[in-house]
């Protein structure tokens, strides 16, 4: 029997957990805010890039992959954007190219499926103008003497709706020396004139580039039309980069611009704040250096999208036994093409998990119950725990997990310092003519000098298996 969906989502425009229905139900639309690409990503976005595959890979489960558009967009112009040219001496668009393709290796190494589209800032000047154009005819945009062309908040009367604002109350908090071009301290840049050495576009208002805000709006808008589904990021761009959005798209469209906010929460670095200035500030590739990719895809899939993240090594450590515990699962089973879901309620609390909000701890409990029944399953029975494998690995996939060759990951690299395969084969070997031998301080030397070397042994029925810690 197929399972039947019913998807519930945190909305945190409306703060409440609803109903997932798509505008047109033969098309998902879903936009995400990509990254600024002038550096290294970091572990936060490193979250921003697995939470948001998870949801496009579920969204793709139940619709079909035909049926969702996913367009996550790129920074490739803003003021560090240009700042870091500068200072290395070289062109703007070198950098940004140099740093997509950092950025697409890190995803790829995440297991993270690329989106349908990836529109950058500087491919849709023509878009953000336009747009920028609406809103100064339809009274929401006003160009100032400075040249910059900002948008008039107290225009927007629902401003504030998605943070939970109040727009006096941020008009009061604002610092006392106010940019004097404005004729409101809460109006925000849409078009910023030209600086000497900057790059800039011509526009009506004179050469400058786009504002930050300005480009998600009219980068979505162009991809998936004026009203779309959902729209997601992290929690740190509701306010304002999220807000404003919502400001301009309608009020340039007139209609409304999301039906759906979803926002993964903070990453916190041993329950502080990630920070350079603190020295726990870690880049994706800084942690793929010491732990294997889909061990910290497994670590972002532990906690709940929406809850504070904490990275440490022991968290990354709990991660990597846990994922070892599924692998070790499947190893030395032979899996059938295809799984059975109507097999226990395996799938259905599975997708009933998913179903609340992607819940992907509840999700993950399942894949250990069935962990251990296929191993309970074993002994007795290889067909039955077999089909059980399959059916694990099956789950996994919507989590983009388990999907590698078992003994493959658990045996992991041996580039490095590490002990070679072939090296340690040959002392499993000698370890067992000890055995046989009834040699058992040299069988126990060698299990030592293995485990040193970072070398787990497991006896078995069928001979001597091994893994990395």
């Amino acid at each position: 029997m197929m399972y039947q969906h019913n998807l519930q989502v945190t909305n945190n425009l409306t703060k409440r957990k609803e109903p997932f229905r798509p505008i047109d139900p033969q098309r998902v639309r879903m936009y995400v805010c990509g990254m600024t690409v002038y550096d290294y990503c970091h572990i936060g976005h490193a979250r921003v890039l697995v939470v948001f595959d998870v949801v496009n890979r579920y969204l793709r489960r139940i619709y079909g992959d035909e049926h969702v558009t996913y367009v996550r967009n790129i920074t490739d112009i803003d003021d560090k954007i240009i700042r870091r040219a500068n200072e290395n001496g070289e062109p703007f668009t070198a950098l940004t190219e140099r740093f997509i393709g950092f950025m697409n290796e890190d995803a790829d190494a995440l297991g993270v499926r690329r989106p349908d589209q990836e529109p950058r800032a500087t491919l849709h000047i023509q878009e953000i103008i336009d747009m920028i154009a609406a809103l100064v005819e339809r009274g929401y945009g006003y160009a100032a003497a400075n040249g910059d062309v900002y948008y008039d908040v107290s225009r927007f009367e629902s401003y504030g709706r998605l943070s939970g604002k109040n727009i006096e109350d941020l008009r009061a908090g604002e610092r006392v020396a106010v940019d004097e071009s404005k004729d409101d301290p809460l109006d925000f840049v849409l078009w910023k004139a030209a600086k000497p050495g900057e790059p800039s576009w011509q526009s009506p208002w004179g050469a400058g580039r786009p504002g930050w805000h300005i480009e998600c709006s009219a980068m979505s808008t162009q991809a998936l039309g004026s009203h779309f589904d959902i729209h997601g990021g992290g929690l740190d761009l509701q306010f304002p980069h999220h807000e404003n959005e919502i400001a301009q798209s309608e009020g340039a469209c007139g209609c409304k611009f999301v039906n759906y906010w979803l926002h993964n929460g903070f990453v916190r670095v041993d329950n502080e704040k990630m920070s350079k200035s603190l020295g726990n500030f870690f880049t994706i590739r800084e942690v793929l250096k010491k732990y294997d990719p889909e061990v910290v895809r497994y670590f972002i899939l532990s906690s709940h999208y929406r809850s504070p993240l904490n990275y440490s090594d022991q968290h990354l450590d709990n991660a990597k036994n846990a994922l070892t515990g599924l692998y070790t699962a499947l190893r030395g089973l032979v899996l059938p093409a295809s799984a059975d879901e109507a097999m226990g309620d395996y799938a259905g609390r599975f997708y009933g998990a998913m179903d609340d909000d992607f819940n992907t701890p509840e999700a993950l409990a399942v894949l250990f119950e069935l962990a251990r029944e296929a191993n309970r399953l074993r002994a007795a029975d290889d067909v039955a725990a077999a089909a059980h494998g399959a059916l694990l690995r099956r789950l996994a996939g919507v989590l983009g997990l388990l999907q590698r060759d078992a003994q493959a990951f658990l045996q992991g690299d041996s580039a490095g310092d590490g002990l070679a395969d072939e090296a340690i084969n040959l002392l499993i070997a000698q370890r067992l003519a000890a055995r046989q031998a009834k040699d058992w301080s040299t069988s126990d030397r060698i299990r030592d000098e293995l485990k040193q070397q970072g070398i787990v042994l497991e006896d078995g029925a069928g001979g001597t298996t091994w893994r990395r810690l």
